[in-house]
């Protein structure tokens, strides 16, 4: 049986190539900028979401007119940013998985914001990833098969003050049961040794990051 798959474009670092990861079937929601960047490439989002204050009234326009639906907020009496919004509309769409991609960017904070909220889908046993041309990142609170995705680096980084009994299988360095704390730099820098790696944890929240240089 496929999985359901809910794909978010934000406001972030956004390239033509990211067109490319959708796939048939996928719920397609974008977020403020992210709505238009998609209908500029020829996609129609079957949702878009935000306050839409970093595009003109005539975009907007365009966005309310090609989008499937679409959910708007005022720009300053809001408490969630146009990526949460989105995130929140995927969450009810109850997929298996969800991939966000211009979650990332210059703005340090938005960045740090969206990699904290992947825990709000692991509450609703969601596995969401955020993606852009150099990096994909993944929290897991179990177990969690890693892909090689192309990216030569699989770092490892706490979410939890401290994440007990992780054994990594398929990886250069292994681990037997270790614990990674916040501050440590013990899970940098690993790399597959295969297609696919497997990560078990026994407690805590792990941040799973492929990478490249």
């Amino acid at each position: 049986m496929s999985q359901k798959r809910v794909v978010i474009f934000s406001g972030g670092e956004l390239q033509p190539q990211y067109i490319e990861e959708i796939q048939p079937g996928d719920f397609i929601i974008g977020a403020d900028k992210g709505a238009l960047f998609l209908i500029s490439h020829g996609i129609k989002p079957d949702l878009a979401a935000g306050d839409f204050d970093s595009i003109s009234q005539q975009e907007l326009d365009i966005v309310r007119a090609e989008s499937g639906k679409i959910v708007e907020c005022d720009p300053i009496d809001k408490n969630l940013t146009d990526t949460e919004l989105a995130l929140e509309m995927a969450i009810k769409e109850r997929p298996d998985c969800i991939l966000l991609i211009g979650g990332t960017g210059s703005r340090l904070d938005h960045t740090l914001a969206n990699v904290q909220m992947l825990t709000r889908a692991l509450q609703h046993d969601i596995q969401c990833a955020i993606m852009d041309q150099n990096n994909y990142i993944t929290l897991t609170d179990s177990n969690m098969e890693v892909l090689d995705r192309g990216y030569k680096y699989v770092s490892l980084l706490p979410m939890t003050p401290e994440v007990n009994g992780i054994t990594l299988e398929e990886f250069q360095y292994p681990l037997d049961n270790a614990t990674l704390k916040i501050g440590e730099s013990l899970g940098i820098s690993n790399v597959l040794i295969a297609s696919r790696g497997k990560i078990r944890i026994k407690d805590g929240l792990l941040l799973i990051i492929q990478s490249r240089d």
